[in-house]
């Protein structure tokens, strides 16, 4: 099967990480430290327990497992061979029950359309020659009336000194390379893609980060740097 959306090295980047996913001071320390902020958010307006939930491009598996914790009927999917093998492992520490899939969320949503109650796509777009067609397809995978929620990274100057400089080369809190510039994703652009895709977006939240205390929070208003969009299918 020939995956037209998929980017190769950007899939390459993180399947040379892959074993280090849940080592919580390994490269992937900022995910470990901002997910329980973004599962959180997910789960205050979404209450998952009970509800299926997509996660695509999960990667190693924390929001995942995050969503099964609080009761979710979870399905990850990525394209990363090696990360997912790492999020499978994990389950048998972890004693979770999450459905793991090598897919696109373009092909899983030609399979189960209207499928799930809430759909997940965190730090993903960024990573895809065509991110607004991953919209379409969250869209399409998402019942009428679901929440769906997406996380990328502003693309601004104060974006690139902030998560590309910063964070990859100053702070060294990401491999360098992780992230490139024309590819970020301004909150117009993810707004119009949503409301494209039949969505209504419903609310926005920066994240942003504190190098003195390193502590993430959330903060409305903020979305220069990290943020994330809440959006709902209408019934």
């Amino acid at each position: 099967m020939t995956h037209t959306n998929v980017d190769p090295d950007e899939i390459a980047k993180f399947e040379a990480l892959a074993s280090r996913w849940w080592d919580e001071n390994s490269e992937f320390k900022p995910l470990h430290d901002i997910n329980p902020l973004r599962a959180g958010w997910i789960d205050r307006y979404s209450e998952v327990k009970g509800k299926k939930l997509i996660d695509v491009g999960c990667g190693g598996g924390l929001l995942s497992e995050a969503m099964a914790h609080r009761g979710a009927t979870v399905t990850g999917i990525d394209m990363g061979e090696a990360p997912l093998s790492v999020a499978k492992i994990h389950l048998l520490e972890s004693e979770l029950d999450v459905e793991y899939r090598q897919t696109t969320a373009e092909t899983l949503a030609e399979e189960r359309p209207e499928a799930y109650d809430v759909v997940t796509c965190l730090e993903m777009l960024e990573h895809v020659p065509d991110p607004s067609k991953v919209v379409q397809a969250c869209a399409d995978m998402a019942r009428p009336g679901s929440d769906l929620y997406f996380s990328t990274i502003n693309r601004n100057p104060k974006a690139w000194l902030f998560a590309i400089v910063g964070a990859e080369y100053v702070l060294n809190m990401l491999p360098k390379g992780t992230h490139e510039y024309d590819k970020l994703i301004k909150p117009s652009e993810l707004s119009r893609w949503a409301r494209a895709a039949g969505l209504q977006v419903e609310a926005m939240i920066g994240l942003t980060y504190n190098p003195l205390t390193k502590h993430y929070r959330l903060v409305e208003g903020d979305v220069s740097v990290n943020y994330m969009i809440r959006a709902s299918k209408p019934a």
